[in-house]
């Protein structure tokens, strides 16, 4: 039981998903900065100089009741940033690399050449006739 513990953690599957989900949690504390720093603050400037944010107020008079629509921006800045690079350093290399892959044990390997129709049915009719002929020789 032990032994199969093991052997799983040792799989390079499951180190390289410990390393992506630290990866991953430095990136998005990485992306969270710059939309919370950079992104937002622009997006509240486009609010005016005296709201708290690209925004309304659903109660003009209540602070509570505001919408805020630049935090929606920001999360899907936040988003499109975070797939962007997630696909460009990870998934893209990889189906580069998968595809190299293929392609050096496709040419390892020797294709079979698919065998003619008309030499098909040649030993198909051969291998007929011997064995027409091994019945009629058996009787």
């Amino acid at each position: 039981m032990l032994q199969g513990f093991k052997d799983f953690v040792l799989r390079g599957n499951v180190i390289e998903l410990a390393i992506a989900v630290v990866i991953g949690g430095a990136f998005t504390a990485l992306v969270a900065a710059l939309t919370e720093n950079v992104v937002k603050p622009i997006i509240a400037a486009a609010g005016g100089t005296d709201s708290i944010g690209l925004g309304f107020r659903v109660i003009p008079s209540n602070d509570a009741t505001f919408i805020n629509i630049g935090a929606v921006i920001t999360a899907a800045i936040t988003f499109l940033i975070t797939a962007a690079v997630v696909y460009f350093i990870f998934v893209a290399p990889m189906n580069r690399m998968n595809q190299m892959m293929k392609r050096r044990l496709s040419a390892d390997e020797p294709e079979e050449e698919p065998i003619p129709v008309d030499t098909a049915l040649l030993t198909e009719m051969r291998d007929l006739l011997r064995e027409m002929s091994e019945r009629s020789s058996s009787r």
